[in-house]
């Protein structure tokens, strides 16, 4: 039986790459890298402490707003990292997800997360999901469209729609919702990042930029929500 201090499923909002290389003198695109280095190593602690899921906000639809040669860059790391974490993916045993609209994304891109999510999808340890062209609003609405050409064609009645059968078109189908949302950097804002899947979520903010965040961060981010006692709008210990 899981641990219920533990939460199951984890998502991160990774703030601070730009700010973190600008204090160090660096140009934006090494904080970045230095963040995707992070991710990989975090998603091993997160195996270790007995989180099942791990989702992070990689990109979102608004940041095609960055300079072009930001977003180039971040496209290059991320067609890397299809790439590069098929065989440590591989060999830990972990599935990945890409969500987010990945019709707007380079077919070559399209092509690299394809193949990444064939080649683990019947790994049956942690469950790793990437927001790529992701925004909350966005996947909401692309759900409502599914709705919609299900009841031209037939297939549903008004009554027929339910949180479970929107929850099913979303791009997080089938998976948990979030227990614990962390966003680093300081911010305390969730930025249009999983706004349907979190009515619930415990949400944790740190000073500490991503490229910074370690186990230890984690692991502080855990003890909080470890702490905290979820009552779902209901009420607990004799509290009125």
């Amino acid at each position: 039986m899981s641990d219920p201090k533990i939460p199951a499923h984890v998502a991160i909002i990774m703030d601070g790459n730009g700010r973190w290389a600008k204090k160090r003198g660096l140009p934006r695109t090494a904080g970045h890298k230095k963040g995707a280095e992070v991710v990989e190593q975090i998603l091993e602690d997160a195996d270790h402490m007995g989180i099942r899921y791990l989702t992070v906000y990689a990109f979102s639809t608004e940041n095609w707003l960055r300079p072009a040669m930001e977003v180039k860059a971040l496209m290059n790391l991320l067609r890397t990292y299809m790439i590069s974490s098929m065989e440590k993916c591989a060999k830990n045993n972990v599935s990945v997800r890409v969500i987010g609209d990945r019709s707007k994304l380079s077919a070559d891109l399209q092509e690299s997360i394809g193949n990444l999510e064939e080649a683990t999808k019947n790994n049956t340890g942690m469950h790793f999901q990437i927001a790529i062209n992701y925004g909350g609003r966005d996947e909401i609405v692309r759900a409502v469209k599914k709705l919609v050409a299900k009841a031209r064609a037939g297939e549903i009645t008004e009554e027929d729609v339910t949180e479970a059968l929107i929850a099913d078109c979303l791009d997080t189908a089938g998976l948990p919702d979030p227990d614990l949302l962390i966003r680093t950097c300081g911010e305390q804002r969730i930025s249009n990042f999983l706004i349907w899947e979190g009515a619930y979520t415990e949400y944790y903010f740190t000073d500490t930029a991503w490229p910074d965040f370690t186990k230890e961060e984690l692991q502080k981010a855990v003890d909080a929500f470890g702490n905290r006692e979820r009552r779902y709008g209901g009420l607990t210990g004799g509290q009125s």
